[in-house]
């Protein structure tokens, strides 16, 4: 890693770049970074009291959400600018609530919704926080991830490994009951100018409507909304 000469900012970078493979303990921090097991500390403390580093149940050092919220509103606003009539649009096409989840952490957020207009519906108002656990959404947002941060997902997941796997080669993902008794649900990434998954495009319903096999019918209505916000994105470069 190249230094800035500002001493102090390297080392809480080196620290957070060391931490983007996953929870380390403070030993392991300092084997990792080099720096003197006192100045880690320190930093990695004042990380944790700005939000950038939290601690597991294993007391080891993590990514904290502040990263995510502030790669969020870095490319958000220019994403959401196009969202909210690319899920309008896909409602009118499905006759389905549609949502556009990204993820922060162990969680994913819905960040743009167009409800269904009448009828029963899945209702995911904006800013509604789900589990990474279960879901179509969660399965797409967490499929592309490196093999660690991957395995690391599927720890108490309702989907498996084979389902992820599933998931990349057909390029979506469905669900029947995973996140909700009752709900199904059908999702596609929306990848960002270096081709990594930053969001997925959802529609869901009740299983009764939209059937054990959503992704059937809707499928190919939800991967062309995503390749839609795709290429939206692809163009900002």
């Amino acid at each position: 890693m190249n230094n800035s000469g500002v001493g102090v900012l390297d080392k809480a970078v080196k620290i957070l770049a060391t931490l983007e493979s996953g929870p380390h303990s403070l030993s392991e921090l300092v084997a990792a970074t080099g720096i003197a097991r006192p100045t880690a500390h320190r930093l990695a403390v004042a990380l944790e009291f700005h939000r950038l580093v939290t601690r597991d149940l294993m007391g080891r050092f993590t990514l904290g959400p502040r990263p995510g919220e502030l790669a969020a509103a870095a490319g958000e606003d220019r994403l959401l600018a196009v969202a909210t009539p690319a899920l309008s649009a896909l409602r009118d096409a499905t006759s389905e609530s549609a949502q556009l989840y990204r993820r922060q952490g162990d969680q994913r957020v819905c960040v743009a919704t167009a409800e269904r207009m009448s009828g029963l519906r899945d209702s995911v108002p904006v800013g509604t926080v789900l589990t990474m656990q279960a879901g179509s959404a969660a399965q797409v947002l967490l499929a592309w991830e490196e093999p660690e941060k991957l395995r690391r997902g599927l720890t108490g997941a309702i989907f498996t490994a084979a389902s992820l796997s599933a998931v990349r080669r057909r390029g979506w993902a469905q669900s029947v009951g995973e996140r909700e008794v009752g709900v199904a649900s059908v999702s596609a990434p929306v990848r960002g100018p270096n081709n990594k998954v930053i969001a997925a495009v959802s529609i869901s319903g009740p299983i009764e409507r939209l059937g054990r096999q959503p992704g059937r019918s809707h499928a190919a209505q939800v991967l062309a909304t995503a390749a839609r916000l795709t290429d939206y994105l692809a163009q900002l470069k």
